[in-house]
């Protein structure tokens, strides 16, 4: 009797282990972004004819990457994104349009806001508006 009861004692310690594993490896869990490119010119664009370019990236990370916001650097810039988790190894996007309505040289920002460690990434679009 005194055996089969230091067995279930044993197994007991042994199943409250299992859990504290689990929760730590769920706790080391990261979602990461991998950009093909974070920078993109436009060369030459036409006033007055918005221009868009898609940046992609792939969740190289071991949990699902969340784009919670785009924000733009100015009005001039309207941007879509992946709206839903993205598991790892899968790929993801950020579109940008910026609207080319004033002549001469322009840089542009986007700040991805996301569940990634850091949180915050910066992606660039520049280029030349002639008329």
């Amino acid at each position: 009797m005194f055996i089969l009861l230091c067995l279930f004692a044993y197994m007991g310690v042994q199943a409250q282990d299992v859990p504290v594993v689990l929760v730590a490896a769920e706790e080391n869990a990261v979602a990461k972004f991998d950009w093909a490119s974070t920078v993109h010119d436009f060369g030459e664009v036409t006033k007055g004819i918005p221009v868009t370019h898609e940046f992609s990236f792939v969740n190289t990370g071991s949990k699902p990457l969340l784009v919670t916001e785009v924000k733009a650097s100015c009005g001039c810039t309207v941007s879509q994104y992946s709206k839903n988790a993205i598991a790892p190894g899968e790929t993801g996007f950020v579109k940008a349009t910026y609207n080319a309505a004033v002549p001469g040289s322009f840089n542009k920002s986007l700040t991805i806001f996301s569940n990634t460690e850091g949180g915050l990434v910066k992606l660039s679009m520049k280029g030349i508006v002639i008329e």
